[in-house]
């Protein structure tokens, strides 16, 4: 099966067929160009997404990857990082090995395929040449012939005429003579360039023709192996990368497997864990005695005997409300006002406007609600004494619960002792090369190392009584933390964890603004009372916070809102905390009353020189 052969008269066809030859390579090799831009921007989209849901560095993200379950996530978005490159090599394996192989090849085929139709095009001419030339003695031999026919015709009508002379008879003979030798000589090229003809025609069509249209033939052959081939290898490339696609999938699924419930809850304990016990039994109280009403030392209820049978927890009693706190610091803590202060009224008279645009007084909630609601809400800043300070943390950790303040201490002394182990290293280095110099002089000073080393043994000691500070806190901690065998520390602990919930949320609902000043959030007001225990009695000498000045009332301000406090026109009262920008100020009237007032309600004298000492009204 030859085209030169069986398609020997299908020049212009095949000329077609093999520039449609070179059209399916080039699609196909848009067809490769636009795949691998695919693969890159699939790649680049993957390695985006990874990106975007690591944990960034210095945040909270970074503790939660703690969990085994988390672990396995960042795990997933490492191995799809990974799988992402996978991606690219695919990418650029098609475009080096069939994109840029198949266009330099299709340069090489347009060349070929040029010069094969040239050859086709040139035999074409030759063998029209020769038809040409053909025709032209084939013309040219009918002409003399005829020619010849009409002298020979001439001679006989003048020999024949008897008025002619012999002269003009010679003549007519002599001329026709000579038209019979042209048409003679014009048979004879005819004849000849018929051969010559044949014989070309013979070779076009058997020879040159068919050697033209082999090699064409042959030539797409070879572009249809080469696409086959590209084929091929395009699938290849994807075939390489499944294996190392497969490894990272097994990871993903490895780390899948690797997530250890139990794990993740002990780590929950580690982390929340308070290192409190749970509150003892609460004792009966026998309100029908007829004998003085007394108060258990585990009792919730510190009300005074009102004749009920019930007790009500919303009593004014004096009864501590949790430790380390006084009722009135802990309620105004609770229940500072969160709306903006109400307008002063247009006039002075307490009927004007007595309470502002402020909304009227609801129905209180019941307190198991509010209790419950203030042992779980969420802390915001760390304790009191940080909120006095401004918001930042204690050197000791006191802030937090006991398990939680022994973990952050063990982990700052082993910091110190790391800190210490890199200075000691530093020292024995600098000693010993101290040595090398003292032994070799030409290799340098010993002297001028002396200072280097008098700072980091004044480092050391410095580390070590930081340790020493620490490790002191951290024996402090771990000598209180309770253990569940001691009854008796139980009993004597009876809401030290409600207490130390207290303690640390009890300033959740006041965050320290950019500017410094406090902003409040509505948080449930709690009036339940603890009785007051030997673990109260250390902290109830805690001083109230300081007098910074006197106010004055100008307006009759009735205090509805939780965290507001009622005053009557013309009232002295003490200003505890002036206003920090949210349009209340913070006043004291006794030690056992106090809160916010809107500040246009007030004139305000600010004593510069307060001591912190004052008189209760």
């Amino acid at each position: 099966m030859s085209w030169g052969t069986e398609l020997w008269d299908q020049f212009e066809n095949l000329e077609k067929h093999t520039q449609w030859g070179i059209d399916v390579l080039e699609k196909y090799i848009k067809f490769v160009k636009e795949r691998t831009e695919i693969e890159l921007s699939y790649a680049k989209q993957l390695r985006n997404l990874s990106k975007k849901y690591q944990p960034k560095k210095n945040s909270k993200e970074e503790e939660e990857y703690r969990y085994t379950s988390t672990r396995a996530f960042l795990a997933t978005l490492n191995e799809m990082n990974d799988y992402a490159g996978q991606h690219e090599v695919i990418s650029e394996n098609m475009t080096s090995l069939i994109t840029g192989e198949l266009t330099r090849y299709v340069q090489e085929l347009k060349q070929e395929r040029k010069s094969h139709f040239h050859d086709g095009r040139k035999a074409q001419q030759h063998i029209e040449t020769c038809w040409k030339q053909l025709e032209a003695s084939k013309r040219r031999f009918e002409r003399d012939c005829k020619e010849a026919d009409r002298a020979q015709q001439y001679f006989e009508k003048m020999d024949a005429d008897i008025n002619v002379t012999k002269a003009d008879v010679e003549k007519a003979r002599q001329q026709a003579q000579l038209r019979h030798q042209m048409a003679e000589d014009s048979k004879a090229e005819y004849s000849s360039t018929l051969q010559k003809f044949n014989s070309e025609q013979h070779d076009h069509y058997y020879t040159h023709i068919p050697n033209i249209f082999q090699k064409i033939q042959e030539m797409e052959e070879r572009r249809i192996v080469r696409i086959g081939e590209s084929m091929k290898t395009f699938a290849e490339v994807d075939r390489q990368v499944i294996p190392i696609i497969g490894k990272c999938l097994d990871e993903i699924t490895k780390a899948a497997e690797s997530i250890d419930h139990k794990n993740d809850s002990q780590l929950v304990i580690e982390a929340f864990k308070s290192g409190f016990e749970p509150p003892g039994d609460i004792d009966f109280e026998d309100f029908t005695q007829p004998m003085k009403r007394t108060v258990s030392e585990s009792s919730l209820s510190n009300s005074r005997g009102d004749g009920k049978s019930e007790p009500k927890f919303g009593g004014k009693s004096k009864g501590k409300l949790w430790p380390f706190i006084k009722k009135n610091k802990l309620m105004s803590l609770l229940t500072s006002p969160h709306q903006p202060p109400p307008p002063p009224p247009a006039s002075a008279s307490p009927s004007a406007v007595p309470n502002g645009p402020q909304s009227p007084k609801q129905q209180k909630e019941p307190l198991s609600h509010r209790f419950n609601e203030f042992m779980t809400s969420k802390p915001k800043i760390h304790c009191f004494r940080s909120l006095k300070r401004g918001g930042a943390g204690p050197e000791d950790f006191s802030n937090l619960p006991p398990e939680q303040r022994r973990k952050k201490l063990q982990q700052k002394v082993d910091e110190l002792n790391r800190d210490i182990q890199k200075e000691m290293d530093q020292r024995d280095a600098l000693t010993k090369m101290k040595d090398v110099y003292i032994k070799n002089p030409q290799m340098g000073d010993a002297a001028s190392v002396d200072q280097r080393l008098a700072e980091l043994g004044q480092n050391v000691e410095k580390l070590r009584l930081e340790v020493q500070k620490f490790e002191g806190w951290l024996a402090e901690v771990e000598g209180r933390l309770p253990t569940r065998t001691e009854q008796a520390r139980r009993q004597s602990g009876l809401y030290e964890a409600q207490n130390t919930s207290a303690v640390n949320s009890c300033a959740q609902d006041r965050e320290s603004s950019p500017d410094g000043s406090y902003t409040e959030e509505q948080s449930q007001e709690t009036e339940m009372k603890v009785p007051a225990t030997d673990f109260d009695d250390e902290f109830d000498d805690e001083e109230p916070l300081p007098t910074i000045g006197t106010c004055k009332a100008l307006y009759t301000f009735e205090g509805q809102n939780e965290g507001t406090i009622s005053v009557a026109e013309g009232e002295m009262l003490y200003v505890i905390e002036e206003d920090k920008g949210d349009g209340w100020t913070r006043i004291r009237r006794n030690e056992d009353e106090e809160g916010y007032v809107p500040t246009s309600y007030v004139e305000v004298y600010l004593d510069k020189n307060a001591k912190g000492a004052m008189t209760y009204i």
